[in-house]
């Protein structure tokens, strides 16, 4: 007899529909799987014998053929071993009723037919979803946020046994309840606890509002890191759609999110290699850039990390998105981030500092300095210059708390929200809505076009001078661009700030 039921495979963190089939005959004993299966699939036919036989099933004198369709899409993982066992079960008569083609089954089996959570289940769930599936049994994981779906029923079910009885009418499962989850993360930085950088904080108030990458450059101790590290909480937290997505890119990795609802903030080591930043690998998973989708990337200084790496990033930094190309596949990771870069001024660090003299010669600032190649400068909307903070100065001095910051950051971001009628900020929105929604003035155009020849800018720095101004008018809540809004934004870019000072933690 043959039976057919329905799973979800996966090409990154799309899914797609796999039916699986299963065809029982007289022979001798064998289970053959074929459909393109991996080495983990082509193990599954040891777990489904030994869960099945747990269970006082036998398939003595049995030649069973379990194919996976499409038969041309490569298969991964061990997320078809529960959907393979009721299939083999239909066939064998051992279940008798009929399943529809809306309900499907994900989940790893273990040898006694416990159901087992599976690396990227999150991401299959999802999938379902959106394949338009009406009932999907899966195992229960504690560590995913609670999940509930109008037009998808999920069943969750511990065991082959519960699966079923469940099918047969014999048993609900109970109710599964998650303890709520953070706000934020453990032993987070606040705004408030670094002294002085008034208008480097101001800077990176603009960059949340608007999504607009940073670059930072000063010398050492002057808190780039600290501010670095503050940043993503003066960020909005997430919504629940955004909250999924980066869970399930963080379980592709094998990872565990502290706190889901705050924007992830990735931190990797200069000496990190290409593939882990950008994503790949033989079975490709997503990289760096992937696990700080719609939240920040921090690059500490980057120009120690090497230049192919760097280069590598220009094309995601414009699409928001990276495609890993393989021999079987092509897969497309989101990679929607804030690019917050810090580096010293020169190969010592102390170029135009006041309190250290610098030891570098002219052309070894030059060529430090060049480690950045001119298109991916051009990709930073911010530029700011930092340098250590005359701690006597600002003696007594108390800066705004983060949430302080993160309220006007959200009232910005949902002006933004209203004009373009949905969630895309000043920086990622289409040039040709920008400009329709909030026009310059003639007098503006024609003062901005002067400028822009004189310092012989390219037309990316046109249009980033245009997006900022946008965002520092949202901040202050006005409806039009200003021209004062215009020249902070050309400050910003440029990286001319009133006071260049070092932070100080309390």
């Amino acid at each position: 007899m043959c039976a057919k039921v329905t799973s979800i495979g996966l090409k990154g963190l799309e899914g797609y529909r796999v039916h699986v089939e299963v065809g029982a005959f007289v022979g001798n004993d064998s289970i053959k799987i074929v459909g393109l299966p991996d080495a983990a699939v082509k193990e599954s036919k040891l777990r489904i014998l030994a869960a099945l036989r747990s269970l006082g099933y036998t398939l003595s004198g049995q030649n069973i053929i379990i194919n996976l369709s499409p038969a041309e899409q490569k298969k991964s993982g061990p997320t078809f071993d529960f959907p393979m066992a009721v299939s083999v079960l239909i066939s064998l008569n051992e279940l008798t009723m009929s399943i529809s083609e809306s309900t499907g089954f994900i989940g790893a089996l273990s040898l006694d037919g416990q159901i087992q959570p599976f690396e990227g289940m999150l991401a299959a769930v999802l999938a379902a979803k959106k394949l338009g599936l009406r009932k999907l049994y899966l195992p229960f994981d504690a560590k995913l946020p609670f999940l509930k779906f109008p037009e998808m029923e999920l069943i969750y079910v511990s065991s082959l046994k519960e699966s079923i009885a469940h099918l047969e009418g014999c048993w609900q499962p109970p109710a599964h309840h998650q303890p709520e989850q953070p706000e934020t993360a453990k032993n987070c930085l606040d705004l408030a606890q670094i002294m002085g950088q008034r208008y480097a904080k101001n800077a990176l108030e603009t960059a949340a509002a608007g999504e607009h990458h940073v670059l930072i450059t000063g010398p050492p101790g002057c808190g780039k890191s600290l501010l670095a590290e503050c940043f993503p909480t003066i960020l909005p937290p997430l919504t629940r759609d955004a909250q999924l997505k980066m869970i399930s890119l963080y379980q592709l990795r094998g990872y565990n999110i502290e706190a889901p609802k705050m924007p992830p903030f990735r931190n990797p080591h200069h000496s990190a290699s290409a593939v882990s930043i950008i994503g790949g690998g033989t079975f490709p998973k997503p990289g760096e850039i992937s696990l700080a989708h719609r939240g920040v990337l921090f690059l500490d200084e980057i120009a120690e990390f090497s230049k192919i790496t760097l280069e590598m990033l220009r094309q995601p930094l414009e699409s928001g998105s990276v495609s890993i190309s393989r021999t079987n596949a092509t897969i497309t990771y989101p990679a929607s981030f804030i690019l917050l870069a810090a580096m010293n001024p020169c190969p010592c660090g102390y170029a135009g500092s006041n309190s250290h003299y610098c030891i570098c010669t002219a052309k070894q600032i030059r060529a430090y300095q060049n480690k950045l190649s001119g298109p991916l400068r051009d990709r930073f909307d911010l530029q700011l210059f930092m340098k250590p903070e005359d701690f006597h100065s600002i003696k007594g001095e108390t800066g705004e708390s983060s949430e302080t910051v993160r309220k006007r950051v959200e009232m910005a971001r949902e002006k933004q929200y209203d004009r373009y009628g949905e969630e895309i900020c000043n920086s990622r929105v289409p040039y040709e809505v920008l400009v329709k929604l909030s026009p310059l003035t003639s007098e503006q155009q024609r003062t901005l076009q002067q400028i822009s020849i004189k310092k012989n800018w390219s037309n990316r720095t046109f249009i980033k001078i245009i997006r900022l101004a946008r965002t520092i008018a949202d901040l202050q809540g006005i409806r039009e661009i200003k021209d004062q809004n215009i020249w902070e934004a050309i400050k910003l870019n440029t990286g001319v700030s009133g006071r260049r000072t070092s932070s100080i933690i309390l």
